[in-house]
């Protein structure tokens, strides 16, 4: 299986960038979009001057529980810079979720509990809700994160998008929200629905 085959097994259409869309990456920001695969693992990531997005870690699962998904976080930590990643969150009916988010947790990630994620996807057309985590060397606000989450979303999600998909992703301020509130918010709206 090369490694685009793994990381389309491994995670959900909807959050899938093409092949075209990641070898043009690869190929046309090379400077700052790269690929790190070993026989059990594939990272997907880019390097900004002052931050870094992780696009997909996979890890087989002969090879979970061993230290690697580890070892490549910390290699990533090693560069000195905040390190900005999405996840689903957690469906507890899908331990997956729950086992990855805990993993970002021993590594040190934090919620970004003010920044929202909605993006409509172009292939399937469903509204695809994710969580931004983050870790920082130098205890990075919120704020910034959110403005690094923009820069990444404009130069690598939707680099090229309309080549690749035949349609555009959503704008960047469409996509993205920063509301000091929003933790709040969610907690009270959990609270409405068990009343109801």
């Amino acid at each position: 299986m090369n490694w685009y085959e793994k990381l389309n097994e491994y995670f959900p259409v909807e959050e899938m960038k093409s092949k075209e869309h990641m070898e043009a990456l690869l190929k046309e920001k090379s400077d700052v979009y790269y690929k790190d695969e070993g026989e059990n693992h594939v990272l997907m990531y880019a390097e900004f001057e002052s931050f870094l997005f992780i696009d997909y870690v996979y890890v087989s699962t002969a090879s979970r529980g061993q230290g690697l998904g580890h070892k490549l976080i910390e290699k990533m930590k090693a560069k000195g810079k905040p390190i900005i990643l999405e996840v689903e969150p957690v469906d507890y009916e899908d331990s997956d979720t729950e086992a990855r988010l805990r993993f970002y947790q021993r590594e040190g990630f934090k919620h970004a509990k003010s920044i929202g994620y909605t993006r409509r996807s172009v292939v399937t057309d469903e509204l695809n809700q994710m969580e931004i985590l983050y870790w920082s060397p130098e205890d990075a606000s919120e704020e910034q994160i959110y403005e690094q989450m923009k820069e990444m979303y404009t130069e690598i999600h939707t680099y090229k998008d309309k080549e690749f998909y035949g349609k555009s992703y959503q704008p960047v301020d469409e996509v993205l929200t920063h509301d000091e509130d929003r933790d709040m918010k969610n907690i009270l709206k959990e609270l409405d629905k068990t009343k109801n």
